[in-house]
């Protein structure tokens, strides 16, 4: 279900950001509005970051090989990650360069006036259908659990990085409206640098939460609690209520490894203890289908 939703979501985000791309360009090009660059230039990022996040999906679908025996599902985190730099980069400190340059020369919008105020608008209708596209889409998994949570605690990263990206081209658009009316009513262009800059801060805002999700993603992050819940319940119900110690790592979105030492009595035969982990083993299953990976070890519990 993650993985299908945020497929939908990153699409629906690159075909509105292609299009607002080139509109925001052509609008740069008539009036020479910083802010209206600046957009651009994000929207050019967030069209490079869906396609990353695409071909991050494609490649971890690749089989396992004796030299990757977990396979290449971590590949969504680093393309994630990659996100995050060229968001960091390309977008925010763009922005950031463009608006100290244009507070240095400041010029007014002196021609096609209109353009850049219905270019916002209209970029502002499609960023919010796509917003809503990825709102829809994480509304399915992420139950009543409260977006800032859904984001840090989210295992998939596609949602996530499409929720804030959308959520920060609607904001940077406000931005960049307040900067083009406000030099049109004033005829100072330091306001479209403004703009420019709010629309800099704003992306190396977001870009270093992503980074630091995807960061979290990169090492290794453990099952969540309700997960961690459903494995312990599945390990009792299989025979196994004394658990030594349990350690689980999201190899992927839908990939869990679990590994786990439990309590088995010194008079049990071989024959009892493997029958009684296989069991084990489909509980865990059914409880958590993300398992794929499961490493259980009968051991005897001395006393202290």
């Amino acid at each position: 279900m993650s993985t299908e939703g945020g497929t939908k979501a990153v699409i629906a985000a690159l075909s509105a950001n292609l299009g607002i791309g080139v509109t925001k360009f052509a609008a740069w090009g008539l009036t020479g509005a910083s802010s209206m660059l600046a957009e651009a230039i994000h929207s050019v990022a967030d069209s490079g970051n869906q396609l990353l996040l695409l071909l991050g999906a494609r490649k971890a679908r690749q089989e396992a090989t004796p030299e990757h025996p977990f396979g290449y599902a971590r590949y969504r985190y680093f393309y994630a990650f990659i996100v995050a730099v060229v968001l960091f980069t390309l977008g925010g400190l763009f922005a950031l360069y463009e608006a100290w340059h244009k507070w240095q020369h400041p010029e007014p919008i002196e021609s096609w006036h209109w353009v850049p105020v219905a270019v916002l608008v209209m970029a502002m209708a499609l960023e919010g259908m796509s917003f809503r596209t990825a709102i829809i889409e994480s509304n399915k998994i992420r139950g009543k659990v409260g977006w800032g949570r859904f984001i840090k605690r989210s295992r998939s990263p596609e949602l996530p990085v499409i929720l804030l990206e959308d959520f920060g081209a609607l904001i940077g658009l406000v931005f960049a409206f307040f900067g083009v009316v406000m030099t049109l009513a004033t005829e100072n262009g330091r306001w479209d640098a403004f703009g420019t800059a709010m629309i800099g801060v704003l992306l190396v805002c977001i870009a270093t939460v992503l980074a630091r999700e995807t960061r979290e993603m990169l090492l290794g992050e453990s099952a969540t609690e309700e997960d961690l819940a459903l494995i312990r319940a599945a390990l009792a119900e299989g025979g196994y209520p004394d658990i030594i110690h349990l350690r689980t790592s999201h190899l992927g979105p839908e990939d869990i490894l679990v590994a786990v030492k439990v309590g088995a009595g010194a008079e049990e035969t071989l024959e009892t203890i493997a029958a009684r982990t296989d069991a084990a083993e489909a509980l865990i299953r059914a409880a958590v289908p993300a398992v794929r990976l499961i490493f259980i070890e009968p051991d005897v519990r001395h006393e202290a």
